[in-house]
């Protein structure tokens, strides 16, 4: 048998010459395992088993969580169905008297539109019959010249006229008001139509002395804002533009800042207006006693010819009458 050197080279029993190997070839050939591995591998398969066991477990506590939440809920909307039920007829029918009432809202609405237009139709006549029954009346006045009715700024022109019939300056801006109270903006309106209109002297015609505020009737006339004003009525407007007339003449001569020059004089007309309204108010009181005294006459004259009628009728007895000498009265 021949022996072996040991420098001497033999092929490798393991590998068979291939010269590399697996860690697990190497114990496979020597007939030993890789108990690291396979505790390696029981491990990760235990951890398997476990984690698949719980996902098992927790899912199925989660499914019972589920059936337990949805009988529950279904025991709770069963419980509660009925107030629901109520609560959502109660909100139906809220909701159609919210629409039943919005309808009549609109409706209503649309009603006061019409009563509105309505109104200004009636404000607009009225007002109309007001300027026209103050155009007639004012062409009676002797002397007096009134324009056509103005399309804007004012209703009328009115002014003074010559012994030929011509419209004598200044020109008066007059503008009509029926209504419960003469207000500020009546009055700047008329200040605005003056001056539009170049006039120096506005009037503003109310149809009773109660629809002029207690300043008009104490300051009838001034100027503002550079236009003399007179606020009146249609029973005071005659009277008033005959206390005017030499006012008005010397504007015509001397230039429409006459009275800004003379302040004293417009003052003077401005208590002469209220002098004479209180005038008018005496005259007033007198003429009520008198239709008062009047009155009284001719009832006690009718008294007294019922008390003559009564004494004419009695059946008096003669003073004296004879028989036997003793004084008899009728009737004894």
């Amino acid at each position: 048998m021949p022996s072996s050197s040991p420098t001497e080279r033999i092929e490798c029993p393991l590998c068979l010459g291939a010269g590399r190997l697996k860690r697990t070839e190497v114990l496979d050939r020597l007939g030993v395992k890789d108990f690291a591995r396979v505790a390696q591998l029981s491990a990760e398969e235990a951890f398997r088993l476990l984690q698949s066991k719980h996902d098992r477990e927790h899912q199925s506590a989660w499914s019972r969580f589920e059936a337990e939440l949805a009988k529950r809920t279904a025991e709770i909307r069963e419980h509660h169905k009925d107030e629901l039920r109520s609560a959502l007829s109660d909100r139906d029918d809220l909701t159609r008297r919210v629409e039943g009432c919005l309808r009549e809202v609109a409706q209503l609405r649309e009603r006061n539109q019409q009563l509105e237009a309505e109104m200004s139709k009636v404000a607009s006549r009225v007002g109309k019959r007001e300027e026209m029954d103050f155009s007639e009346e004012a062409q009676t006045w002797a002397g007096i010249a009134v324009s056509e009715k103005l399309p804007k700024n004012g209703d009328f022109i009115l002014a003074y006229r010559d012994p030929s019939g011509a419209p004598l300056e200044p020109r008066i801006i007059v503008d009509n008001k029926d209504k419960a109270s003469v207000s500020e903006g009546d009055i700047r309106k008329l200040i605005r139509d003056a001056k539009e209109r170049r006039s120096p002297v506005g009037i503003i015609v109310a149809r009773e002395e109660s629809q002029l505020r207690q300043h008009d009737r104490e300051r009838r006339w001034g100027q503002e804002d550079g236009i003399w004003i007179l606020r009146t009525t249609r029973h005071w407007l005659p009277r008033d533009l005959e206390v005017l007339k030499p006012l008005f003449d010397r504007m015509r001569t001397e230039g429409a800042n006459f009275l800004q020059k003379n302040s004293a004089l417009a003052e003077e007309v401005r208590r002469t207006f209220v002098d004479l309204d209180e005038v008018e108010k005496h005259l007033k009181k007198a003429a009520q006693a008198i239709d008062s005294a009047a009155g009284l006459t001719v009832k006690y004259r009718a008294r007294l010819q019922a008390l003559c009628d009564n004494a004419a009728s009695a059946k008096v007895a003669p003073t004296s009458e004879r028989n036997g000498g003793i004084p008899q009265t009728l009737g004894a």
